[in-house]
């Protein structure tokens, strides 16, 4: 009788590789204080942690013949479509003009209040457009990361309990996935 393949959900292997950059984001800042290190020398170190991390899990989970499921939610429900031009027109704005004196005096603070409640709403919209694109930037990293990954252990049945091969298929998918970042920074450095 063969045994069950062990399966690891997306989320938590999006999750930990959060932790991961977090933590090497923080092992490069703490360790770069007493160190008049340039920004490509830290993206070098940040690069060598995130591709030694990921490389020891890849390898780990081709020995062990892990798989990878999918338990993101689904957006079915979402519509596309032009939702700016549906929302309707902005009206003409009046041209006020206020007068020298008590008059004026006075409704300048009114339209000054006026303006920093607007802006204070403003404000608030424009956090909710923050964190709707760090949502969707999110949602795309975790894509990229889920079909990478799946891709990767789906070897998984071909290397399990095979050391050797294991390691090669890490190597190479690390290779692949890390070193064109490698190759970039490389290159901003030589052409500066």
């Amino acid at each position: 009788m063969k045994a069950k393949q062990t399966y690891l959900k997306g989320k938590s292997v999006f999750t930990v590789s959060l932790i991961v950059i977090g933590i090497t984001i923080l092992t490069v800042y703490i360790t770069g204080i007493n160190y008049n290190r340039s920004f490509t020398s830290n993206l070098y170190i940040s690069l060598s942690i995130i591709a030694t991390a990921l490389f020891l899990f890849m390898t780990y989970g081709l020995y062990k013949g892990i798989g990878l499921k999918d338990n993101f939610p689904k957006f079915k429900n979402f519509k596309t479509g032009d939702i700016i031009s549906q929302s309707g027109t902005l009206p003409d704005l009046p041209s006020i003009d206020v007068g020298d004196g008590i008059g004026g005096l006075i409704i300048s603070v009114i339209l000054w209040i006026g303006m920093t409640i607007l802006f204070a709403i403003l404000l608030i919209l424009l956090e909710a457009v923050f964190w709707l694109s760090i949502f969707i930037i999110l949602a795309m990293m975790y894509w990229i990361f889920f079909r990478a990954l799946k891709f990767v252990f789906s070897k998984s049945s071909d290397t399990k309990g095979d050391i050797g091969i294991s390691t090669i298929y890490a190597l190479t998918y690390t290779t692949l996935y890390i070193g064109w970042i490698f190759g970039i920074v490389y290159l901003t450095q030589v052409l500066k």
